[in-house]
């Protein structure tokens, strides 16, 4: 899946399950690596990391539909503090909705631990959720992107 504006770009594709085998466990046996590239005036960079379960994964194309249709409404920072619209069980990887104008949309992907900006290591790190890339996109952009990441998906039944 590829979300880009003029400014910032970001990546994020499945790339295998965490373990191989399935073990028989459900959490195990469904975790996901997912490889993401990052491109922002800051600087650029890339992780791979297993952030996702199978389930989340394809919660992440329903939040990229519902926030395109106008089903998800706009979130500001409470008290300084941004809380994303939809977050996985490793706070690796979140996105929120900051603003909508018709069509037009400015979302935000949130980056967290191994995810995070290089540069963004040490007493520097900021709390989870915190640090995010903003887009402006149109709905027909979420739209497209949903769509590509449910075809990287089908390789990655639940187990």
């Amino acid at each position: 899946m590829q979300l880009s504006d003029h400014q910032s770009s970001v990546e994020l594709r499945p790339l295998r399950y965490e373990f191989a085998e399935a073990r028989g466990e459900v959490h195990d046996d469904n975790w996901l690596v997912v490889a993401g590239s990052v491109a922002t005036a800051e600087g650029s960079w890339s992780f791979t990391d297993p952030c996702l379960l199978v389930h989340e994964a394809r919660q992440l194309s329903g939040w990229l539909r519902a926030t395109a249709t106008g089903r998800t409404e706009p979130s500001a920072p409470d008290e300084g503090w941004l809380s994303p619209d939809t977050w996985f069980v490793e706070p690796v990887l979140a996105m929120s909705l900051a603003d909508r104008n018709g069509t037009d949309l400015v979302i935000r992907v949130h980056y967290s631990l191994e995810a995070a900006p290089p540069w963004q290591n040490g007493d520097d790190r900021p709390d989870i959720y915190q640090y995010y890339v903003p887009l402006r996109l149109d709905s027909e952009a979420l739209l497209r992107a949903a769509d590509s990441w449910d075809r990287a998906l089908e390789a990655f039944p639940a187990r």
